[in-house]
């Protein structure tokens, strides 16, 4: 196996830092929602509150840096290769088939995950931020006469935001569990901890490519 060098020193800040943040948060909005005690009401609320604009800070910093890092490429969704994939986690992974697809710099997800990513880019994230901000601002929204937003029952915003929220929860299920179907099952998470992923193969000048981009 050779080594490259996949994961820039953001990604692997902006992936950790995001996943400790909706973990949190998931925690504190089912709270919130009643699920269970943990904090109290209030202070779940607030810590809520404030975890979610840490988090929309986040999101718009990492849109910026893969739109200026041209790293915004990475999730462009692609047909090739994507029943070869499907077919190998509906089956192959079970029967110790080889993996179809080979990480490289310029192409860090495979077909799947590029759909998946976008999924969470373009349809949760957003239905998160609108409703949870929608809900927030619940009154202000209404005192302005948004037509969009000025008749909608708090209790719907509120049941679109839950909604998001298992959404974001299923993904996050099914993320750790595809994390651990490499090689080893830690290889994958080690690899977003370092930076460098274990492939089958490497092109010439993949790897001293990936040294060079540890600079990155």
């Amino acid at each position: 196996m050779a080594r490259i060098y996949i994961f820039k020193r953001f990604e692997r800040f902006w992936h950790w830092a995001q996943a400790a943040l909706i973990i949190f948060m998931l925690l504190t909005g089912f709270e919130i929602h009643g699920s269970y005690t943990l904090l109290g009401w209030e202070r779940a609320a607030n810590l809520h509150t404030t975890a979610a604009w840490t988090l929309i800070g986040l999101w718009m910093f990492a849109i910026f840096w893969h739109f200026t890092t041209g790293e915004w490429k990475q999730y462009i969704p692609t047909s090739k290769n994507i029943i070869a994939v499907a077919n190998y986690y509906s089956v192959g992974i079970f029967t110790d088939a080889p993996h179809p697809f080979r990480v490289t710099q310029l192409s860090k997800h495979n077909p799947l995950q590029r759909l998946a990513y976008l999924l969470v880019k373009l349809f949760i994230n957003p239905l998160i931020w609108l409703s949870g901000l929608a809900y927030l601002y619940y009154n202000e929204l209404a005192a302005s006469k948004i037509a969009a937003l000025a008749g909608l029952p708090l209790g719907s915003i509120a049941l679109v935001h839950t909604a998001a929220a298992f959404m974001m929860l299923a993904f996050l299920i099914g993320h750790i569990y595809l994390s651990t179907t490499g090689h080893t099952p830690l290889a994958h998470i080690k690899a977003m901890i370092t930076g460098w992923d274990d492939a089958d193969e490497a092109a010439p000048g993949e790897a001293q490519a990936g040294a060079r981009g540890q600079r990155a």
